[in-house]
């Protein structure tokens, strides 16, 4: 895991590739809390013997969750621990190129893209690829965006 402490650390790794993290496995209970989280209970992801026969074989994670998890997944790539307030300005791009069926496990592969300088510290879009074990597809490509600030 890269531990950035410096504003400087975090521009000088603009462009590079920062590492790949740890695997987890999507389970049926992770997905169910999500569903009763955000109101998505379509058959898909939660209706096990349903799903069985639909068109993945089995249940499969919703793509939000999957999105949910660049925080938790990068956690074991990276850590920000510049001085100020670190912010979540948002997303530049996401797809979902394959589904997660429950039962399989991702992880992070994370890049630094472009970093700019703000008034207030750095403006950082973070790449990151979820690949699913044994898939020659990732799950899915975000570009987030983040705000570090100086103080």
């Amino acid at each position: 895991m890269r531990t950035f402490t410096t504003l400087q650390e975090v521009s000088d790794a603009a462009g590079t590739e920062i590492g790949t993290g740890d695997w987890l496995e999507i389970d049926q209970d992770r997905v169910n809390a999500f569903a009763e989280a955000t109101g998505d209970n379509q058959w898909i992801h939660v209706d096990v013997d349903r799903a069985k026969e639909g068109p993945f074989g089995g249940t499969i994670a919703h793509g939000y969750l999957t999105l949910s998890l660049l925080p938790f997944l990068g956690s074991s790539v990276y850590s920000l621990e510049t001085p100020g307030a670190k912010l979540n300005y948002g997303l530049n791009k996401v797809r979902f190129p394959t589904p997660v069926l429950v039962g399989a496990r991702i992880r992070a592969v994370v890049s630094f893209g472009e970093v700019t300088e703000l008034p207030a510290g750095l403006q950082l879009v973070v790449k990151t690829t979820i690949e699913i074990e044994g898939s020659a597809k990732p799950a899915s490509v975000a570009e987030s965006v983040v705000l570090l600030l100086d103080t």
